[in-house]
């Protein structure tokens, strides 16, 4: 069998973008926040604070004032919980390590757990949104490998690029490639009951027409208008994996649809891919390259997802340091990671 080179190589970045990207994306947060619980548990010494503000920030935040032993006076901001006990006037125990030149103030309320949080959870919410994105490639693979083991059919496929109406996400490729498939043997063009239905006579409508989407492969732009020859290996409405004459197998994404796609534009013409350089005579055997890297769109996305990123941390996270770099390592990659899973044609 061989094996669908363009859908694997999508899979690879896709998977490699969502686990690389978490890693470094919950090591991040979960390395500064073993550094701050390392640091908390340094300090020893208390001192007695005053809530100068209150309710800073989304968040509700304090600035308190407090003095170590040395006599230097600080004043920090504090993440809090219990916005409702401490407000500005009141008191609030610091602890810090004496041993530090110019030491940094914790709550010593127990409860106070705040800046801890906001490192854990993003990790934790991150890994619940991207691991499922990881698995989800995981599943495609192992969905193809055991829908190619099926028994094949021999039925005819007509290629149709398909342009989605109600494209909600911006990151996703709105165009896809699907085959409609009808019996080898059935009279008329495949996929096209609309045309005996027109004719006055719906009962010679094709039955047997089924709609797959699959992901995109080069041995596609060589199929004409005309139904081609094809094995199509699938069972009731499961995904099909759809075998070409010759022996390129295509990813299936999505079920087998008994009937067209809804919100999906599909074009009733040839997949054709009009480019200057069919205008020249090329040598036997050259080999067309693209104009561009099939990866260069999800590039560009990862470098918008970047931007947002730090926007999103200034805006969200109040500018900070571990705020800022774990946007954007978050942002891109989940960008990156659906803009995948779309099935980018090039």
């Amino acid at each position: 069998m061989r094996r669908p080179g363009p859908a694997l190589r999508v899979a690879l970045l896709g998977f490699t973008v969502t686990v690389v990207g978490y890693v470094l994306f919950a090591g991040w947060l979960g390395g500064h926040a073993f550094a701050y619980e390392h640091a908390r548990d340094r300090a020893t010494a208390k001192a007695d604070g005053l809530i100068v503000e209150d309710d800073i920030g989304e968040e509700g935040d304090i600035r308190v004032r407090w003095r170590d032993a040395d006599g230097h006076t600080h004043v920090q901001r504090f993440g809090i919980y219990d916005t409702d006990r401490y407000t500005e006037g009141r008191h609030f125990e610091v602890v810090y390590d004496p041993a530090e030149a110019d030491p940094r103030g914790f709550p010593a309320d127990p409860d106070e757990t705040s800046a801890e949080d906001d490192r854990w959870v993003p990790a934790v919410l991150g890994g619940v949104v991207l691991v499922p994105l990881g698995v989800i490639w995981l599943w495609r693979g192992l969905r193809f490998r055991l829908a190619a083991r099926r028994p094949g059919r021999p039925m005819t496929a007509t290629v149709r690029r398909g342009e989605r109406l109600n494209l909600r996400n911006a990151f996703q490729n709105s165009n896809s490639t699907w085959l409609v498939l009808s019996v080898a043997d059935s009279p008329g063009p495949a996929g096209r009951p609309e045309q005996a239905a027109e004719s006055g006579h719906p009962e010679h409508a094709e039955p047997t027409a089924r709609w797959q989407r699959v992901m995109w492969h080069p041995a596609l732009d060589e199929l004409r208008d005309d139904p081609a020859p094809v094995t199509v290996h699938a069972r009731g409405s499961r995904p099909a994996v759809v075998r070409l004459s010759d022996g390129t197998c295509l990813v299936p994404l999505g079920r087998l649809h008994r009937e067209p796609p809804k919100n999906v534009f599909l074009d009733d013409h040839e997949v054709d891919r009009l480019d200057l350089r069919d205008a020249f005579v090329r040598p036997a055997g050259a080999e067309l390259r693209p104009a561009r890297a099939w990866w260069w769109p999800g590039a560009g996305i990862a470098a918008l997802g970047t931007v947002l990123g730090v926007f999103g941390g200034f805006l969200m996270g109040g500018g900070t340091l571990v705020a800022v770099v774990g946007f954007a390592l978050f942002v891109p990659t989940l960008l990156t990671s659906v803009w995948a899973l779309s099935a980018p044609q090039p």
